[in-house]
């Protein structure tokens, strides 16, 4: 089973994660910030992730060192779980729509962290999570993974679909990127014999 624990502990967050990539979608996670807790929880549903996370983080300042932090350690413990990536089809992507609104994401697990992120929101607030740093939970996860992650919304009117869409658009392009095709198993999914 490709599982990984991450213990991140700053000045700013603290956080306690357990990630089974195999798992069943079941999760037991718990922030400060009701919403993010909800997208969590559908990445985890949406992946099939089995994912234990707690995080603690100085709110009361800003939510940016607590989403991009969780991001970064989510994004740690894949690279763990991984472990060499010998295997992995590396790449995947999907297209979620989420009622009116409708999110593409795609993801390359190929050692080079980028992200593009092309979406706007109409309020700076959707259920107590700050869109304005939303980018940031993607960003860290880019970092902590190794990862180019390209998330588009193409359209929507609610902000909590167009934020939901995204979320389970990422969770299925995780699964694919992170599923592994058994005529390759010893194999490293680059030309360049590593990534």
């Amino acid at each position: 089973m490709r599982c990984a624990t991450i213990r991140r502990k700053t000045k700013e967050t603290d956080i306690a994660l357990a990630l089974n990539i195999d798992g069943k979608g079941k999760s037991t996670i718990t922030t400060s910030i009701g919403f993010l807790t909800h997208m969590l929880e559908s990445f985890a549903k949406h992946g099939l992730f089995d994912i234990r996370l707690r995080v603690k983080g100085d709110v009361d300042i800003d939510q940016h060192h607590t989403i991009e932090d969780t991001g970064i350690a989510l994004g740690q413990a894949f690279g763990k779980a991984l472990g060499s990536k010998k295997g992995i089809n590396r790449a995947g992507y999907f297209i979620f729509p989420m009622d009116e609104a409708l999110a593409i994401v795609a993801v390359d697990i190929g050692g080079r962290p980028y992200l593009k992120f092309n979406g706007t929101f109409k309020r700076r607030f959707c259920g107590g999570l700050d869109t304005d740093v939303l980018e940031d939970f993607f960003y860290g996860f880019s970092i902590g993974l190794g990862a180019n992650i390209a998330i588009q919304i193409r359209y929507g009117r609610s902000d909590h679909h167009k934020i939901e869409a995204v979320f389970k658009a990422f969770a299925k392009a995780m699964k694919a990127a992170c599923s592994t095709d058994k005529r390759a198993v010893k194999e490293l999914p680059s030309t360049k014999g590593l990534i």
